[in-house]
């Protein structure tokens, strides 16, 4: 795809997080953007402000023929400026299908799997970014174009198999799970589009070697398997896990590579490293580079982000699958050993809840203590049979049910670590929590 500089490229729902993500990436590279949404504050918009990108409300007289217009996901045929676009015959293309032609003219790597997609994204953006030019597009909102990349790294969601639409050189995988029930039908489902997305690699696959299915991809090009065991190709070894992160040797095809530090907890972020060190390795690039970047990565919005009211420890996390609710704990527990954990958790979706009820209720329990929010109702799921009382009820009958309007019971910790979870508001609760803990507690700050 040829983009033209003289050309405006109007995002259609410019604040959802991989649209301002590839609006920030046009941006940088030197293209004229704008976009249109609702009136709505949203935390993706502030860094479009910051680069001085408009933002407009919908409206039909927001389209002009000569605009290349990328329309976001989550609106239909029926948008008016959508409706616009096509009546003015303008060059029109939906956010997955823009991006997948887009990252044609650079050295491709695209991050997918159930878990761990942004983390790794935002490591290997990190990294690559101090190595060579890159222009990377993460999950959590964050899009940075370079007008001399050669690189593009990108988070490749699998929802609805929009990831289908990118062909990259490389691709990384993380691990399949059983996920987004109200698409995916089973983990073999989810395997399937796993599998054909890794088969549009034209170098390369650097998979979890730890995953079962991921064992059983079959492939035209070669698949580095990354892991702990000696079976995998790229092993971490040596492993020390402390409150300043986790340390480990890379053995990559029986050379050590050195010791590699990173600055984050869990085993899962080990892996995520590998996986990192894996693509750059393949690609040829010096492993004491890659060590010196590795050990000052800052992390990624909402993954474990901390902060601190009096003795009092707030982490906010994206986790909302069991499998990820047990890495976050698994990573509080590193990071503070001889702390109280305590989680906190608001279900994404109705159909998400439903299919993996049991398997909520039994990774929470690797926590001290339990507290539960309402279910979040997204704009795809309004209602459902499930209530957050049959999940309570599954854990035990300890478990108290908190909100906006009911915090009393978190006011009484004092020195413990108050983890907040969940893929909906809940990031807001957590604010609003801090600041009324922080005036109940004035005389200690």
């Amino acid at each position: 795809m040829h983009l033209d500089k003289t050309k405006t490229y109007h995002f259609i729902g410019i604040k959802g997080s991989g649209m301002s993500a590839l609006a920030l990436i046009l941006h940088g590279e030197g293209y004229k953007v704008q976009g249109s949404d609702v009136g709505k504050y949203f935390f993706t918009q502030q860094e479009l402000e910051n680069h001085e990108i408009p933002i407009f409300t919908f409206d039909a007289d927001n389209i002009q023929s000569d605009y290349v217009v990328i329309g976001g996901n989550a609106f239909g045929e029926d948008h008016p400026e959508i409706q616009q676009a096509q009546a003015l015959d303008c060059e029109f293309y939906r956010y997955h299908d823009f991006l997948g032609k887009m990252i044609e003219g650079y050295i491709s790597i695209g991050i997918t799997g159930s878990h761990g997609k942004t983390s790794t994204t935002g490591l290997l953006a990190h990294v690559l970014s101090h190595l060579a030019p890159t222009s990377y597009l993460i999950g959590d909102g964050t899009g940075s174009g370079d007008e001399e990349a050669t690189y593009f790294v990108l988070e490749a969601c699998e929802y609805r198999r929009h990831f289908l639409a990118y062909s990259p050189d490389y691709a990384i995988i993380t691990n399949v799970d059983f996920d987004h029930p109200d698409y995916f039908r089973s983990i073999d489902d989810v395997f399937d589009a796993m599998t054909t997305f890794a088969n549009q690699a034209k170098k390369a696959i650097i998979a979890c070697g730890e995953d079962p299915l991921l064992r059983q991809i079959e492939a035209s090009v070669p698949i580095h398997y990354y892991g702990l065991t000696e079976e995998c190709d790229i092993q971490a070894t040596q492993i020390e896990r402390t409150v300043e992160g986790s340390n480990f040797d890379v053995i990559y095809y029986g050379q050590n590579m050195g010791h590699f530090s990173i600055p984050v907890y869990g085993e899962h972020n080990i892996l995520n490293a590998l996986a990192v060190i894996g693509v750059l390795l393949e690609e040829g690039f010096d492993s004491v580079q890659i060590q010196k970047y590795l050990a000052n990565f800052p992390g990624v919005k909402r993954r474990f982000s901390s902060r601190q009211v009096n003795q009092l420890t707030i982490i906010d996390d994206y986790a909302h699958h069991p499998s990820e609710i047990e890495a976050t704990i698994d990573a509080a527990k590193q990071r503070y050993p001889d702390r109280e954990i305590v989680a906190i958790f608001q279900p994404h979706t109705f159909s998400r809840t439903t299919a993996l009820l049991s398997e909520f209720a039994e990774a929470l329990k690797q926590s001290d203590v339990i507290y539960l929010v309402d279910i979040f109702t997204s704009a795809r799921e309004q209602s459902g049979r499930v209530r957050i009382e049959d999940l309570a009820s599954l854990i035990g009958d300890e478990v108290e049910l908190i909100s906006q309007d009911h915090l009393s019971p978190l006011m009484d910790y004092e020195d413990a670590v108050i983890l907040f979870m969940g893929a909906g508001d809940i990031d807001e609760l957590s604010k609003h929590f801090e600041q009324s803990y922080a005036q109940l507690r004035p005389n200690l700050l």
